[in-house]
């Protein structure tokens, strides 16, 4: 037997009042605390409530993948800023990899938090390529790449323990934030 959908009847206030059809979840990480229905159905705040702790954090939400992409794009660009102006300065390109790793962990969303130290590393490599030195075809540039990861492995590792850091921090205030919901 074949089943129609049917459309839900047609209600004037949804139109009159947009916030109120948004999801609890959106109004909350709006700034405005969580939200309950009163008997009108218009919704008001819960006194005494606040966004979570992890989404006060400025800037955008990026998934992991979207963190990851950040950082190898912006670890890229600073490889081929630092090669052209610089000379390929692999002790800049060292101290340049550490505010992109901050704003990773940064804005990672709450949910993906935990790529953030796994995505730095990899961005690390990335950037690199244009930094080594690449003289001799594809094995020098191979042997470039080596000596620059052995060379720079203080940056690498800081680096990361930055981002493992500040993501270790923001995990734990989420997860004390969902435990008090």
């Amino acid at each position: 037997m074949e089943q129609h959908r049917r459309r839900p009847p047609h209600d004037a206030r949804r139109r009159r009042d947009r916030s109120a059809s948004l999801p609890a979840q959106a109004r909350w990480r709006a700034g405005e605390g969580r939200y309950t229905r009163d008997a009108g159905g218009s919704a008001r705040p819960v006194p005494g409530t606040r966004p979570a702790p992890g989404d006060g954090v400025p800037g955008p939400r990026l998934t992991g993948l979207g963190g990851g992409l950040f950082c190898a794009a912006a670890m890229l660009l600073l490889g081929f800023v630092d090669q052209l102006l610089f000379g390929a300065s692999l002790t800049l390109y060292g101290v340049l990899f550490l505010p992109v790793c901050v704003l990773t962990a940064l804005w990672v969303r709450g949910g993906d938090l935990l790529t953030a130290p796994v995505v730095v590393p990899i961005a690390f490599l990335a950037g690199l390529f244009p930094v080594a030195d690449g003289r001799g075809g594809l094995s020098g540039r191979m042997m470039g790449l080596v000596t620059g990861l052995a060379t720079q492995a203080g940056w690498l590792y800081g680096g990361t323990l930055v981002a493992g850091v500040i993501v270790l921090g923001r995990r734990v205030r989420w997860v004390r934030a969902r435990r008090r919901t």
